[in-house]
């Protein structure tokens, strides 16, 4: 299925919300274990030439907090890469595209029609140095 053709694209705010709502739980050691596995997933379907580094941020990469159970990804890549070409890898590798700027890029998976699946990812497309989600970690 292509991103036009995701059923989730027509659903409204309030039906999105009530299939996705935001809640907190406590630390689920899993979830290093995801980013790992997610990370080594990432890092063949890209360009290695063009990635400067793949992180996992956000609460679900810091032990003992309670967290939205979404594992976040800061990834970064040289100033000179094609985000239209990076884009098409990432739709391909089983991504959706949440929001799209000229120097920004948020991806999300392991959302479905039913609701959350057991894995979920938000993958944020930046180029090198825009980092500030780093420091929540």
């Amino acid at each position: 299925m292509n991103q036009e053709e995701n059923p989730l694209l027509q659903m409204s705010l309030q039906e999105l919300w009530q299939l996705f709502p935001i809640n907190l739980t406590p630390h689920n050691p899993l979830w290093k274990e995801w980013y790992e596995e997610e990370h080594s997933f990432l890092l063949k379907q890209l360009p290695s030439n063009e990635i400067i580094r793949l992180n996992h941020i956000g609460s679900t990469a810091v032990e003992g907090i309670q967290a939205k159970p979404i594992v976040d990804m800061l990834l970064e890549v040289k100033k000179d890469s094609s985000f239209q070409k990076l884009k098409e890898v990432i739709l391909q590798s089983g991504y959706l595209c949440m929001n799209e700027t000229n120097d920004r890029i948020s991806f999300n998976k392991g959302y479905t029609v039913n609701g959350f699946a057991e894995r979920v990812f938000h993958l944020h497309l930046r180029y090198e140095g825009d980092n500030d989600e780093l420091y929540f970690r």
